[in-house]
């Protein structure tokens, strides 16, 4: 997604330089969980005044009414889709409606609801030239994987995988995946598609790599912070 587009907002600013920061014209949220979005208050408030150019938050509309209601609401955060006026906001907001390609920051950005506690979405992300998919926050679904299989040269899937086997009944009740459930899910791509794992909890790290391990699928890798990839 190169310089200017990021998908979700729980840690930008620890990852980001403040100059990258600035180079950031669109960000893509999947869903309104405050470990998704924990870091865009304090981004934006980074580039207020800085760039020229407001930052376009996007996604579809029940997670931007979320947005609108419980954060950007002058109490916990000030609208700085209002600020420093209306004219000039440092903030814009894009609805995108699901199962409908975007243009946002050079690539073709389609949402697809997953299945989550609340209001989800998984993206297809495409360059013009080949694809890959992130499945957003879930637990079983089929719509993402669908999508999957009729997208243009699938380079890779990025799917979570929250809890580990023994964490299953958690799991099931907040809509994750765990290894096993993960399996199931994999065999709805195409054949031979990367996958790489992420949004692993912490307590359930060790117990969770050891059950990928045992899966035995060499398409599975586990993402790790300050990976880069390329495809």
């Amino acid at each position: 997604m190169g310089d200017a587009l990021a998908l979700d907002a729980g840690a930008l600013t620890d990852a980001l330089t403040l100059e990258e920061q600035e180079r950031l014209s669109a960000i893509v949220l999947t869903h309104a969980h405050l470990d998704h979005i924990a870091s865009l208050p304090f981004l934006v408030e980074n580039v207020f005044g800085r760039t020229g150019r407001p930052v376009e938050i996007a996604a579809p509309a029940e997670v931007l009414d979320a947005l609108r209601t419980h954060l950007f609401n002058d109490v916990l955060w000030p609208d700085f889709s209002r600020l420093p006026d209306h004219r000039e906001p440092t903030v814009t907001f894009r609805t995108l409606a699901p199962c409908v390609p975007n243009a946002i920051g050079g690539v073709s950005v389609t949402p697809v609801v997953v299945s989550h506690v609340v209001p989800t979405f998984g993206y297809v992300l495409d360059d013009g030239a080949s694809s890959v998919v992130i499945s957003g926050d879930t637990g079983p679904t089929e719509a993402i994987w669908e999508a999957a299989r009729s997208a243009r040269n699938l380079k890779a899937a990025f799917v979570e995988c929250s809890f580990s086997d023994g964490m299953a009944a958690i799991a099931e009740i907040s809509k994750h995946l765990t290894p096993r459930t993960l399996r199931a899910e994999i065999e709805k791509l195409p054949p031979g598609v990367p996958v790489f794992l992420y949004h692993m909890k912490p307590p359930s790290l060790p117990a969770l790599e050891a059950e990928v391990a045992a899966l035995g699928d060499r398409r599975i890798r586990l993402l790790r912070d300050g990976d880069d990839l390329t495809f």
